[in-house]
């Protein structure tokens, strides 16, 4: 096809900035440049890629797919360079998550992991969409608490299962249980995160769901609870990652458990990837319980 690395560049930027004028200025070309070299781009491939109007730009399912792709290659050719060209040796293993990583887990995982793998650095990233991150080739393994959609490429883990726990705000009525049901929210209002979907409204039946709202990240999911003004369902881990003197974490007795997966790329973008996922299922195996460990499986 005589794709180069300029029609991927123009490609990834023009999925990020959202237009031609802001992916020309980030690219510092000229918007009919970028135009053109777009036009090649899809008579390369024979396939329509982005969707123009005079009011808006998106992507087609076909441009989001190869502009993930772009992002991986683009970035796997910058590391390639930086090692090749300084003596820094090998960049560090990316391991994103987007709410409470491995929860108590999380610190005993990667000081062990220090230790058993000095020369192997990890550092952690948190991302609002971390499964999207590990297809851009920015992250190399993610901890996901929902099953990953059927996206071609990546490999997901079944570590253990974590119990589901409501955030209720201290010194309310609720907080006094030590324990709550479903049942107990159902008339209350329930803030859910948008960087965390383990819980919605489908968790009560029909007929007796309560009032949900949105908010944007978990420092305003707390503040939301910890004032009073709604309680929140979450995985346990969150009571380790995010203590908060005005929220009270209660267990939901008949709540569904929720899987904590490691998914990483098929093809694994940093060569520690393997002993990660090995240090990961045998640092959790204690918190496996019940849970049967499911095999390793491909997302595609």
């Amino acid at each position: 096809m005589n794709v180069e690395l300029r029609h991927l560049r123009a490609l990834a930027a023009i999925g990020d900035e959202g237009t031609i004028t802001g992916a020309a200025s980030a690219l510092h070309i000229s918007q009919p440049a970028l135009s053109r070299t777009l036009d090649q781009l899809e008579s390369r491939t024979g396939t329509r890629l982005v969707e123009r109007t005079t009011r808006r730009l998106s992507l087609t399912d076909a441009g989001r797919r190869l502009w993930e792709h772009s992002h991986r290659i683009l970035n796997q050719l910058d590391e390639a360079l930086t090692e090749a060209t300084t003596a820094a040796g090998p960049r560090p293993l990316r391991i994103g998550f987007a709410w409470a990583a491995l929860g108590r887990h999380t610190v005993p995982l990667l000081r062990t992991w220090r230790e058993d793998h000095p020369g192997v650095p990890v550092r952690v990233h948190r991302r609002d969409d971390p499964e999207a991150a590990l297809r851009r080739g920015e992250l190399d393994a993610a901890f996901l608490r929902t099953p990953p959609p059927d996206d071609a490429g990546l490999t997901a883990l079944a570590l253990y299962t974590e119990r589901r726990f409501a955030a209720v705000p201290d010194g309310g009525p609720l907080a006094r249980r030590s324990a709550l049901r479903l049942a107990d929210l159902a008339g209350e209002q329930v803030v859910l995160c948008a960087t965390a979907a383990t819980s919605g409204a489908g968790l009560w039946p029909e007929g007796s769901r309560p009032h949900t709202f949105e908010v944007a990240n978990v420092d305003e999911w707390l503040t939301v609870i910890a004032t009073g003004e709604a309680v929140g369902v979450t995985a346990e881990g969150t009571e380790h990652s995010h203590p908060h003197p005005g929220v009270r974490y209660l267990p939901l007795e008949d709540a569904a458990p929720v899987t904590v997966h490691l998914v990483t790329p098929r093809i694994p973008t940093h060569p520690a990837t393997g002993a990660f996922r090995a240090h990961a299922r045998h640092h959790t195996a204690d918190s496996r319980g019940p849970f049967r460990e499911g095999p390793e499986h491909e997302i595609s």
